[in-house]
């Protein structure tokens, strides 16, 4: 019997016998209701086995994190050989650098071709003192270029702090949001190591091998 029979019998006299006709509608809805709560268990039980499990889950994340893009865009002013140092290190290790004024222009504004050019899983940000300002009334200080501190905020909001690297060349003032969060000095050759560690907490595999050889 389906949950929808619920059919009232007709109430029929004969020889002065009332016949009873609401118990036997009064057992159709009842088995109406437990019909009913008998599908909504099954669809609960359904549901249940449909939802991911905490393994699939680890799983999902362990796929994400292998399958971080190795692209690393190079934001960075007018300081080539350092540019070209970071660009070769990165390609020493496997990865592919993404450097701006390398890619097609199509026509596109900088803003446009920094998001067409954003697939990547790491951004590495040249701080050299290519530019100098200050308070009015100040001092001139060594700064990076608009373009650079820019670009920096741009990553930090897209990729996330723990996929930018800034390396700081020279005496360069830095941005007073910025202030308190490490950087790496690019003065020496420590800054490789410092860099592929970076990269190693954000997910990456790194050949410290490589890395050693410089």
């Amino acid at each position: 019997m389906g949950a929808e029979h619920l059919t009232y019998y007709p109430m029929i006299i004969s020889g002065g016998t009332r016949v009873d006709y609401y118990t036997p509608t009064e057992r159709n809805v009842l088995n109406s209701i437990a019909l009913l709560e008998q599908a909504q268990r099954s669809l609960n039980e359904d549901l249940t086995d449909l939802a991911p499990s905490n393994e699939a889950v680890v799983e999902t994340v362990a796929d994400d994190r292998q399958a971080l893009s190795r692209r690393v865009f190079v934001v960075h002013g007018h300081d080539e050989g350092a540019r070209e140092a970071i660009a070769r290190f990165l390609q020493k290790l496997g990865f592919e650098p993404v450097i701006l004024h390398e890619q097609a222009n199509r026509g596109r504004t900088v803003i446009e071709k920094i998001e067409g050019n954003r697939d990547v899983g790491f951004a590495v940000v040249l701080l050299t003192p290519d530019d100098q300002g200050c308070v009015k009334g100040g001092a001139p200080e060594p700064r990076a270029r608009q373009n650079v501190l820019l670009e920096l905020g741009y990553f930090l909001g897209y990729l996330g702090r723990d996929k930018v690297c800034a390396l700081k060349r020279g005496q360069v003032e830095i941005p007073s949001d910025f202030a308190g969060v490490v950087w790496t000095q690019m003065n020496d050759e420590g800054w490789k190591q410092a860099l592929s560690r970076e990269l190693q907490d954000a997910g990456f595999e790194i050949d410290w091998n490589k890395v050693m050889r410089g």
